[in-house]
């Protein structure tokens, strides 16, 4: 797998296909632009399609960081019975073959998250978006009122016009 950086990614991070854990980390290699990681898949039974997003993940409260495949399509059974992962075949199907790789990206982040609630907490601490926030709330109570008071001058007209209806029918029929 080649990612741009290794986003906490050391040797032994659990990959985990479909939240199912299906290998481990077995080294890295770092070039000039990515970072290329070398993965070990604990059976050739299992199948990774080529349409797929590979994503470095953080969990917990440690920050363990995992790698997630997700297949984007499903593989039909018939079709793959018969791939073996070393043949030079296998580069034909539309699954991962030995020594083949996709391109990964990084997915959930606590440091992205503690980066966008600092941002958050920066913007309710300026004066004027509390200012801002004060006048739309004030003018919001306004509406409201304005509202309250034509609702129930309707109520006041709808409750005559049904006394009136109510009057003019008990005297006509």
């Amino acid at each position: 797998m080649e990612f741009y950086n290794a986003f906490g990614i050391s040797i032994g991070t659990n990959v985990k296909m479909r939240g199912v854990n299906i290998g481990s980390v077995k080294d890295i290699k770092l070039r000039l632009n990515t970072v290329i990681i070398l993965i070990d898949i604990k059976s050739t039974d299992i199948l990774i399609p080529k349409n797929s997003i590979i994503e470095a993940t953080q969990t917990g409260l440690l920050k363990d960081t995992t790698i997630d495949i997700t297949p984007l399509e499903i593989l039909d059974t018939n079709e793959i019975f018969y791939i073996d992962h070393f043949s030079s075949h296998c580069y034909k199907s539309r699954v991962l073959c030995n020594y083949h790789h996709l391109y990964g990206e990084r997915g959930i982040n606590y440091d992205d998250l503690i980066r966008a609630t600092t941002r958050i907490s920066q913007r309710f601490d300026d004066p004027r978006f509390f200012n801002l926030f004060y006048l739309l709330v004030q003018r919001l109570n306004n509406v409201s009122n304005i509202m309250l008071n034509f609702t129930y001058d309707v109520n006041k007209i709808t409750f005559l016009i049904a006394s009136y209806l109510d009057q003019y029918v008990t005297e006509n029929f």
